[in-house]
């Protein structure tokens, strides 16, 4: 009975000690009891606030992407396989489409043979532009590589195995972006970079060339590329503001009319869009050379209506008549 008392007077005793709240204030806790309902919210002081987030208005808020080919990347040097450029190219495209910014397509698209069309490793944009703009296309992206190198790496260095010299892996990735519009071929943006990579805790033997430490190492070199080209994200972003959304009409069949801009692209149900022949190009014959292209007539509205495929719509028409394969759509205003 004694033993008993004891037990009692010590498990009262553990629970009327005090203990540590959050808010630093002590806080007695009674002995265990029958469990009572929680105080409503107020009895506590709590305030409660509930924000909604409308999804579907956030949807119909959406705005249009425009569409850009990044064409294949070009190399000045010449020294990197296709495997890397086609694997950091890849690379970059999906990273573009990640932001939700814009919709980066691969140049399979244009179903052309582009080496035909590099010259001083450079492409020929112009010409390259009048197929783009048939697919709806409204810019081409070139991507060069100027140099990928060491931090002050001497120009002169040859390999040489037989040094235990070392030297921090920081490289310098020189990229070059040049965006140009598919509709009126004006050169939005045209800029080189000097990227600086840091990976100082690694070193490598000082008298290795960045040539040959880049052949050794692939997928770095595949990182290092589209990440120098990520740079250029901002920019190319801003600069498509310069130019105007549009699609193409894909097909006809009855009264539907297929679209190769869809959902992913940013159109809804509902969206009115505008069908435009495209313009005339005007040659100045005492110049000699193409002074630009002039707006083409409005054929009339289209009425999107639903969705087919990866990024089709379908529409009817809403106004207008005399709408043909690869007339160009723009947003209504």
């Amino acid at each position: 009975m004694l033993r008993y008392a004891l037990y009692s007077v010590m498990i009262l005793a553990l629970f009327s000690c005090t203990i540590e709240t959050k808010r630093g204030e002590p806080e007695v806790v009674p002995a265990p009891q029958a469990e009572a309902p929680p105080p409503p919210l107020a009895a506590k002081g709590l305030k409660k606030t509930i924000t909604d987030q409308d999804l579907k208005k956030r949807d119909d808020d959406a705005e249009l992407k425009k569409r850009v080919v990044i064409l294949p990347i070009i190399d000045k040097k010449n020294i990197r396989s296709e495997a890397i450029l086609t694997a950091a190219a890849n690379a970059f495209m999906d990273s573009l489409n990640q932001t939700g910014e814009l919709i980066a397509i691969d140049s399979k698209v244009l179903k052309i043979d582009l080496k035909k069309y590099i010259k001083n490793t450079t492409y020929d944009m112009k010409a390259i532009a009048q197929d783009a703009a048939k697919v709806g296309v409204s810019a081409l992206l070139e991507p060069r590589i100027v140099d990928m190198r060491f931090q002050n790496e001497d120009p002169n260095l040859v390999d040489n195995s037989s040094s235990l010299k070392s030297r921090p892996l920081i490289f310098e990735v020189v990229v070059q972006a040049r965006l140009v519009s598919t509709h009126t071929d004006k050169e939005l943006f045209n800029t080189v970079k000097t990227v600086t990579i840091d990976d100082s805790s690694s070193s490598v033997a000082e008298n290795i060339t960045s040539d040959n430490f880049f052949s050794k190492n692939s997928e770095l070199t595949e990182l290092l590329i589209k990440d120098a080209f990520m740079d250029f994200r901002t920019k190319l972003v801003e600069s498509l503001k310069q130019i105007t959304w549009e699609g193409r009409i894909a097909a006809l069949n009855g009264d539907k009319i297929y679209l190769n801009v869809g959902r992913i692209s940013g159109v809804q149900v509902g969206d009115i869009l505008k069908v435009v022949e495209d313009g005339n190009e005007i040659y100045d014959t005492e110049l000699g050379y193409h002074v630009g292209q002039v707006q083409g007539r409005v054929k009339g509205t289209l009425e999107v209506v639903s969705f087919f495929g990866q990024d089709g719509s379908v529409g009817v028409i809403h106004s207008g008549a005399g709408f043909k394969e690869n007339d160009r759509i723009e947003v209504y205003q």
